[in-house]
């Protein structure tokens, strides 16, 4: 065993690191008269992980961050978590022992304490190290991978991970999970899939002093809810339950002046994982938030570098920007380390998921080709790809800066937020189509509001309360729209303006407008969309983006149909009253929508029919499996089917129950209002059986009144 530097000698604790895996000895300091010997910010993350789509487990997912307490009751420590979100917070001890008596902490360990010299205590935390404390069996029970249990014989602590410093030590165990019956899920993830093998890691921070100012959420903002904390000491005549915002640590060289270095910059590192191209674009992206501290008066404050060369990438004293792989396409994450008493950010971490890049390519090339790659024009796929890699960036260290969803962001002030989800801005010219504009570049008018309220200082000698409320009602002034996931992502939100990888203030005319690149894009679909040598089956998954084209702004349209403008407003800032979206406009959109159902919509050219009937060979690949259009006609490509999948993006969003409640209620207290009859009505005209028409037409509007 291999002694680490002990805590008296500039460590958080000192660590004895066993090279034979068997234990994981730490040195502490003396227990105070309750017993306690050190309570610190404890986060466990994935070191090494399964690339398993929609089970969680990956490289640089971060578990709760949970206050950690070690206590020393006799022959033993004891590993408690403690209940931080109710609290008792005007410093009487009779409050505060009445809460701690009413709410119960969580005793999760306890191991054999070892006297120290002076009085300190040490204790093998291997078993701490080793239990699944991320509860990855239950996340593969969930994820219907299998039912897997822990193997203590197949795990340990790899000692090369054990790391001590300053503020904070790191350890990593490997963890083995067995199951005699494995699901489908995980057996192309891994090699032997009874048995799985992932690196846990587990970071001890020092918790934060008292210097850190938290701040109250305000619900106009955008910002995210990182604490919510009952005080059961507060005042009658205020809220007992208190929101706060999850921010970092930023403060002035001076403190007084309205533009300001910074004692300690915010600092993201990007993954060394990431290929250079790509690490590059990461690096520009992320960068741009740099925009935003600087229109908020802080100099320097914001960074993004290269991750050094050996640093374990879930090291708690880095900000990570990570490059994840993972069998098939997921998502991205942009995640926090937080102090649960005050919601300040101590380590930021964002998951990118490498195999976006792929399909964002793939979707490039099917709108102009495959012969555009590596041109260096506007419409040249990978350069696209590069564009979107940084919107990617921005984005994921948003949210790790503090910044929720802003899903209205795409419909003002020239896309206002790198915080929406960005569709490509395709305009149709001459014939072609226009990619000149298809990302924007910076952070938008909304960003810099955002960051501004959130990390901003109010002027010497203001109220900051007031300073901030001024700067969220200046925001609404401005028309700054702000709409978060939880009216956006439903298929009967009512919300307009909160759409999803959609384009413009007016969705009506960027349906038409999208309907137009679609069409351009499938009318010269073909072998050319295919880099040389591809199997011609790569079509039939390359066309699904395109034949779907316009299905986020399909649902964009839907929500005026039944919309309902609101917002999060508070008493007094002259927002508080929703407005239903006028008859004339949920006309437009109905119409615009019964569009999208006409077979000269739906129809593709019979020469394309005859390429996208090839088929692969071979072992079968989960891309083959479920990101193809649906099939009734064994290999050749189902025509009717691809229909049917386009008109059901349309009926989903235009007939969801919610949206039809809405309507009967908005024409009961305006009869001028479009009413579901009317609706059914206009939807049954296009479609009913006057209209079939002859042939191939015919069969695809039978197809579409089916559905």
């Amino acid at each position: 065993m291999v002694a680490a530097p002990a805590a008296a000698q500039g460590t958080l604790f000192g660590i004895v690191a066993d090279r034979d895996g068997g234990k994981q000895v730490i040195r502490l300091p003396a227990a105070g008269p309750d017993g306690v010997i050190g309570r610190y910010l404890y986060t466990p993350s994935i070191a090494a992980g399964l690339g398993a789509k929609d089970i969680g487990v990956d490289r640089a997912w971060l578990g709760q961050t949970q206050i950690l307490v070690f206590r020393r009751l006799g022959k033993r420590v004891l590993l408690s978590f403690e209940n931080t979100r109710f609290r008792a917070l005007n410093g009487e001890r009779g409050a505060e022992e009445a809460v701690e008596s009413s709410f119960a902490p969580s005793t999760i360990w306890a191991g054999e304490a070892v006297d120290e010299p002076g009085g300190g205590t040490a204790v093998d935390i291997a078993g701490f190290l080793l239990r699944d404390g991320l509860d990855i069996a239950g996340r593969l029970k969930q994820g219907k991978a299998g039912t897997y249990r822990l193997a203590p014989t197949l795990s340990y602590v790899d000692a090369r991970q054990s790391a001590a410093f300053p503020d904070n030590v790191e350890f990593q165990s490997v963890l083995t999970f067995q199951t005699d019956e494995p699901g489908a899920a995980i057996r192309r993830a891994v090699p032997d899939a009874r048995a799985i093998t992932v690196a846990v890691h587990h970071s001890f921070i020092r918790l934060p002093d008292d210097g850190f100012a938290t701040r109250a959420h305000d619900p106009r903002t955008g910002t995210s809810v990182q604490v919510i904390r009952n005080d059961y000491a507060t005042a009658l005549d205020r809220p007992i339950v208190t929101r706060l915002v999850r921010r970092f640590r930023l403060t002035k060289r001076d403190p007084g002046a309205a533009r300001s270095a910074v004692v300690k910059p915010i600092v993201f590192y990007v993954d060394r994982a990431a290929p250079e191209a790509i690490r590059t674009a990461l690096i520009e992206g992320a960068r741009w938030w740099a925009q935003a501290f600087d229109a908020a008066g802080y100099s320097d404050a914001f960074r993004v570098e290269l991750l050094p060369e050996g640093v374990n990438p879930m090291d708690a004293r880095y900000n990570v920007i990570a490059w994840v792989h993972r069998e098939t396409r997921a998502w991205s994450t942009g995640s926090t380390i937080v102090d649960p008493r005050t919601g300040e950010i101590v380590r930021g971490v964002v998951q990118l998921g490498s195999l976006r890049a792929w399909q964002d390519k793939m979707i490039f090339e099917g709108l102009v080709g495959a012969e555009r790659e590596n041109s260096g024009a506007a419409d040249d796929p990978i350069r696209l790809v590069r564009a979107r890699l940084r919107q990617l960036a921005v984005h994921e260290v948003g949210h790790a800066l503090g910044l929720s969803h802003n899903f209205a962001g795409s419909s003002y002030a020239g896309r206002a937020s790198v915080m929406d989800y960005p569709a490509p801005l395709i305009r149709v010219r001459d014939g072609g189509l226009d990619l000149s504009d298809a990302y924007a570049t910076g952070v938008g008018a909304w960003d810099r509001f955002a960051i501004r309220w959130l990390y901003g200082t109010a002027p010497k000698g203001a109220d900051e309360a007031r300073w901030l409320d001024g700067l969220a009602r200046e925001g609404q002034a401005r028309g700054y729209r702000f709409v978060a996931d939880g009216d956006t992502r439903g298929a009967g939100d009512a919300q307009p303006y909160g759409n999803m990888w959609d384009n413009g203030e007016d969705a009506v005319a960027e349906l038409a407008n999208v309907l137009a690149a679609r069409r351009i894009a499938l009318a010269r679909f073909g072998l050319r969309n295919l880099p040389e040598g591809a199997p011609a089956a790569d079509l039939r998954r390359m066309i699904v983006p395109i034949y779907l084209y316009h299905r986020y702004q399909v649902t964009a349209a839907s929500k005026l149909i039944g919309g309902v403008d609101y917002g999060y407003a508070v008493k007094g800032d002259g927002h508080e009253r929703a407005a239903v979206v006028p008859a004339a406009r949920q006309r437009a959109a109905l119409t615009a929508l019964i569009g999208t159902l006409s077979p000269d919509q739906l129809d593709l050219p019979d020469p394309l029919l005859a390429v996208l009937s090839s088929v692969q060979s071979g072992t079968p690949d989960i891309q083959y499996e479920v990101e193809l259009l649906p099939s009734r006609t064994a290999a050749p490509f189902d025509l009717p089917g691809a229909a049917e999948a386009a008109a059901d993006v349309t009926f989903e969003a235009l007939l969801d129950p919610e949206r039809l409640n809405r309507l009967i209620e908005q024409q009961r207290v305006d009869p001028q209002q479009l009413s579901v009859d009317e609706l059914f009505d206009r939807i049954g005209a296009a479609l009913g059986p006057a209209a079939a028409g002859q042939g191939r037409a015919a069969e695809l509007r039978r197809r579409v009144r089916a559905r």
